[in-house]
């Protein structure tokens, strides 16, 4: 007896569940039904509005920077302008978002930007605490220190009770206090939130000195009214490795973003420009043909185009091409680091395979 309840009971549970679910399956509201049709990947977000919308700086020559036309150029910009080409075959497929250096960390989690290209500094607490993450670096930097030549310093040690023009909501704050406090300076740190305010307070002679990523220095000394009146210390105050950023935990997306960095830095180490492209097309060796995109299924495995490096390398070149364009040529600014590994350099992609 006791037996023959309990199989009952069980019968009806059973039976009552199945009944749950069939009901819950019969009345799928429309807004379940959108969910589940929405595009579950950034990547497929992106692909369905048909463009990029890419956080920049917009007020850095040689990095972002827009003119009185409205106009965006820079290495950033060029490589936003690499992702819209991978996906949509067109580098214009990309919306700007100038962002403050307060503003741009929020934006990726807002996702009020798609990606952030705008000369951030890759640093554990952004890629773990705060929910980023960083796609390949694409400018190794080091921090440092502008001074003006009527100050009389020479070296680091010689800012000792001196006033420094510094941004706020950087790592470059940080990094200064850290260094100074290791060296035993005391030095007076003039904060600003604005950047274009700082190298103004600077040049106006509010401080003896300036400090941000070396790049940035002498893009901007180049700028100023008399720039021989300018030098930069020999001291690096730090590692600062730029890298583009999406959001943390969207794989498509991230690698996406990757590995169209690596495509350019790979193009440039088989030696593939923009203006001889056509003939690697024509290429009977194998890594090239895979490269791009001529053999195998690589862009389709990871959801583009297969021909999507043709595509980058086309609209915009390799990664040399890149940075002659906008660092090399306009402000004389050494590779250094930057070069491929080949080359000295620190620039390495993993194989396309």
């Amino acid at each position: 007896m006791n037996y023959q309840w309990k199989g009952w009971k069980t019968g009806t549970a059973i039976a009552f569940l199945w009944m749950i679910l069939a009901s819950c399956s019969e009345n799928t509201s429309p807004d379940s039904e959108s969910e589940a049709n929405a595009p579950s990947s950034k990547l497929e977000q992106v692909q369905e509005k048909g463009s990029i919308t890419c956080g920049v700086n917009g007020r850095l020559p040689g990095f972002s920077f827009v003119d009185t036309n409205a106009q965006y150029s820079g290495m950033d910009v060029d490589f936003c302008r690499a992702v819209a080409a991978a996906l949509f075959d067109n580098p214009d497929a990309v919306k700007f978002r100038d962002l403050s250096t307060q503003e741009r960390l929020e934006a990726v989690q807002k996702e009020e930007v798609d990606l952030l290209s705008r000369n951030t500094t890759w640093t554990m607490s952004r890629d773990t605490f705060v929910g980023l993450e960083f796609a390949p670096i694409l400018f190794y930097d080091g921090q440092g220190i502008m001074v003006s030549k009527s100050s009389q310093v020479q070296t680091i040690q010689d800012l000792e009770g001196k006033s420094i023009c510094v941004q706020s909501g950087t790592t470059t704050e940080l990094n200064l206090a850290d260094h100074m406090r290791q060296q035993n300076i005391s030095y007076e740190p003039v904060v600003f939130d604005d950047v274009d305010a700082m190298y103004e307070a600077y040049e106006s002679g509010r401080c003896e000195g300036a400090t941000s990523d070396r790049s940035q220095l002498v893009i901007l000394r180049a700028e100023m009214k008399q720039p021989s009146d300018h030098l930069l210390l020999p001291d690096v105050l730090s590692k600062e490795p730029l890298a583009p950023v999406v959001k943390n935990d969207d794989s498509p997306w991230f690698d996406t973003v990757k590995w169209v960095a690596y495509a350019l830095i790979q193009a440039e180490e088989f030696g593939i420009t923009s203006e001889n492209l056509s003939e690697f097309l024509e290429s009977e060796d194998p890594r090239i043909r895979r490269f791009l995109g001529l053999e195998g299924t690589l862009g389709e495995d990871m959801g583009l185009s297969n021909d999507f490096v043709v595509r980058i390398i086309q609209h915009v070149g390799n990664y040399g091409e890149i940075y002659e364009q906008n660092l090399g040529e306009p402000f004389g600014l050494d590779r250094g680091l930057n070069n491929l590994w080949t080359n000295g350099g620190l620039l390495y992609a993993p194989p396309f395979r």
